[in-house]
Order: C-alpha cells, then sequence, then structure tokens
C-alpha cells in the first residue's frame, strides 16, 4: 500500500511533462503527501495534459459523504480486478490521471517497530504514477476533485519492504494512459506492470515521516549507518 510520497521538482513539472498552462499558483513542493491531503495531478483536458490539485482519497460520484476514503482505503487502487470492481470500473476507462512524483516512502518490520525507507527512480528524475480520479458534489453542493493511486504486485527489489508498489508510468506510455479515447482494456493492462527490476534507489530514512506534520527536505535524507 503507497501511504506517502514526495514531489518537489515543482520547477520541473511543466517541461517533464509537457503542461500546455503551466504550473498552476498554489502548487508547492511537499516532501509528505500523505491521504486526504491535495496534491497535484495531471489529466487530459481538450487533448492537452493540465495540472490540478485534487484531495488524495477517491470518492465516487454520486456517493453521500466521504467516509468511504477511510472505510475502504480508496487512496489506492488495486490493478488487480480494476476493470470489474464497481468502486473504479468506470474511473479506469474514463478518468485516468498521472500523479506527478520524486518518489514513495515504504516501510519494513524491524525488532522494535517499522523503519521507512524512501524510494525514487535511479536516475532521480521525476516520475509519474498511474491514477484514477473523480469529481464528487459533498453534500453543501462543493465540486471536489478526488484521484487513487493504482497500485500492483511489487518487483523483486520492492519486496522485502512490500507485496506492493505504485504502478510508476513509463514516459513512453504517459499519452497513451492519458488518453481516454484508448480502452483496449488489454493495452491499459499492460502498462499497469511493476517497474523493472534494478531502476529505483532505496533508501533508509527518519522516522519523523511518520508524522503527517512534518514536510521538509530532510525527510528524504539518507541516514548514515553508525
Amino acid at each position: 500500500m503507497t501511504e506517502r510520497y514526495a514531489l518537489f521538482e515543482i520547477e520541473n513539472l511543466r517541461d517533464r511533462f509537457h503542461l500546455g498552462s503551466g504550473v498552476p499558483k498554489g502548487v508547492k513542493k511537499h516532501y509528505n503527501i500523505s491521504p486526504t491531503q491535495s496534491a497535484p495531478v495531471i489529466v487530459s483536458r481538450n487533448g492537452s495534459p493540465e495540472l490540478e490539485l485534487m484531495r488524495w482519497g477517491f470518492i465516487p460520484e454520486g456517493a453521500k459523504d466521504a467516509n468511504s476514503v477511510f472505510r475502504y482505503k480508496t487512496f489506492n487502487a488495486r490493478s488487480e480486478g480494476i476493470f470489474e470492481k464497481p468502486t473504479w470500473k468506470n474511473a479506469i476507462r474514463s478518468s485516468r490521471c498521472l500523479l506527478p512524483a520524486n518518489g514513495f516512502y515504504e516501510w519494513r518490520a524491524i525488532k522494535d517497530g517499522r523503519q521507512p525507507f524512501f524510494i525514487r527512480p535511479n536516475d532521480g528524475t521525476l516520475c509519474a504514477f498511474a491514477g484514477i480520479y473523480s469529481s464528487w458534489t459533498d453534500p453543501e453542493g462543493t465540486k471536489h476533485g478526488t484521484f487513487s493511486i493504482i497500485t500492483t504486485i511489487a518487483n523483486e527489489e520492492m519486496y522485502p519492504f512490500s507485496d506492493r508498489m505504485p504502478v510508476i508510468v513509463q514516459p513512453d506510455d504517459q499519452t497513451d494512459w492519458l488518453n481516454l479515447d484508448a480502452d483496449d482494456t488489454n493495452a491499459i493492462h499492460k502498462i499497469m506492470r511493476p517497474a523493472d527490476n534494478n531502476t529505483l534507489h532505496i533508501d533508509k530514512v527518519s522516522q519523523d515521516i511518520n508524522s503527517i506534520k512534518i514536510d521538509k527536505p530532510q525527510l528524504i535524507t539518507p541516514l548514515v549507518e553508525a
């Protein structure tokens, strides 16, 4: 399960994802994005990738309240069965998105609890998680964009930490992922694959990541072994 991630190369978003309207005001660097917080989401608008802020935690259109985010932990959507599950089956066909990121966090069980790690591409560049989004109207009539990160089975280097990992959409697949006219389920499934082995860099990091109140560059600083 992907519970936290980081996005801090805001200045590179426009060129990396070919954003026609650039990066809107209000998008800031974050080293500790957690469920229910707002984060940048890339969607297709009139055939062009655009960046918008949405809340992490998918709420289906027509839901009476936001309780499903916590009851069913809809901040992640499993790629297996996504075309059949009632919560996801419409969004995976009509509301796919990309979640720009510098990396994500995972924990490994240790004797005294859980040790966090920061995981990023080997080359240190921005990547994009596969996502789905919705437009939900709350009981007061206000519309909210909400999203979920799609996860898949872990590759070999991730497996010591978790049996799941976010789908990292390769650059060559990102246009197809956002192209909502593409409804070939087999082609979409092929994009939702684990990252290749030996493509990720993994660092042990501070326990400070466990607090959603802490959001600073030191969170991704590797811990030096004694």
